[in-house]
């Protein structure tokens, strides 16, 4: 009797999300030292040259050990944007597969994440000339006139986007006024594009708050310590008008300028950097708590218990897909 073939098997994707300082980039690292895998960013202040000591990147002895992919790929001034990622981490992911490596995806940037698993609207093209106009009339009017402006272009878009978020209105207005047409009705027609020939593994990670907020505030106050404000302001000189320099906005960078400015004194700027780090932790947490089937472990990345249960998980799907 003639047998029908094995089905194929998706080639397995994990998947690391979690705060920052989670010890997200240890667990990756050891993960992919186990199993043979390459390491996608998913960090949108990481795909700056240039940027060192505010961003925390993997460290040079990491990238030694594993390869890394999407770390140190745009120059400051050029727009990264959540679909420029997706598509660049998709070509990444077919090859690093190809060679028979284990893809492992790590980083906070909730949105770059999304994009790279279940993609984004296909919307027209940004125009940066459009966004300026808008910022500029938003500045001389009240906080909600680009609310005003999408309700009367997209009422049902307008009720799914808060009033201060500026970016997304702004995004949201250029949609309508590109394609003529409503956001709304366009996202129904087309739709988004998911990622397709993986198994995806998301283990998220969740320490404790009061730990995680400890090792945030001593990443952050270890980073001027290593010479955050003398590296903010080589940049500045080389690269000139920071609101031009995306990466300039992000945190450190920010209260390391405000303390060049003479806004803030040193204490003030650190303190500065860490409630704004703890904050952010929040909303990747609040952001992650949306993504669906993670596997959440209690603890930080860099701890042996929890190395030990990501790679039980890791190499229970990998026996799985061996035995199909």
């Amino acid at each position: 009797m003639a047998t029908h073939p094995p089905t194929p098997i998706d080639p397995l994707l994990v998947v690391i999300l979690g705060p920052t300082a989670s010890g997200k980039s240890a667990l990756a690292v050891v993960l992919a030292e186990r199993f043979f895998g390459e390491i996608i960013s998913c960090d949108s202040v990481a795909v700056y040259r240039h940027f060192e000591i505010g961003t925390a990147k993997p460290s040079h002895e990491d990238r030694g050990r594993v390869p890394h992919h999407l770390i140190d790929v745009a120059e400051p001034g050029e727009a990264f944007t959540a679909g420029e990622y997706a598509r660049q981490a998709r070509v990444a992911l077919g090859e690093i597969a190809g060679r028979g490596h284990l893809p492992v995806v790590v980083g906070g940037t909730g949105l770059y994440l999304r994009a790279l698993l279940e993609g984004l609207f296909p919307g027209p093209q940004r125009s940066d000339e459009l966004r300026e106009r808008l910022r500029a009339r938003a500045g001389e009017r009240d906080s909600g006139y680009l609310h005003r402006v999408l309700l009367r272009l997209d009422p049902e878009a307008a009720s799914k986007i808060h009033a201060n978020d500026q970016a997304k209105l702004i995004r949201a207005i250029e949609v309508c006024m590109a394609a003529r047409a409503p956001m709304s009705e366009l996202w129904q027609e087309r739709g988004r594009d998911p990622l397709g020939g993986f198994r995806i593994l998301r283990i998220g990670l969740n320490p404790p708050r009061e730990k995680l907020y400890n090792r945030i505030n001593l990443r952050a106050a270890r980073m001027f310590e290593d010479g955050l404000v003398a590296e903010t302001q080589v940049l500045l000189q080389r690269f000139g008008d920071a609101r031009a320099v995306t990466p300039m906005h992000s945190l450190g960078y920010q209260q390391a300028q405000q303390y060049l400015r003479g806004e803030l004194k040193i204490a003030q700027a650190v303190t500065a950097a860490q409630q704004g780090h703890r904050n952010y932790a929040k909303r990747q947490m609040t952001w992650f708590r949306r993504e669906p089937d993670v596997a959440w472990l209690e603890g930080f990345g860099d701890d042996a218990s929890i190395e030990d249960q990501a790679a039980a998980m890791v190499a229970s799907e990998l026996h799985a897909s061996s035995s199909v």
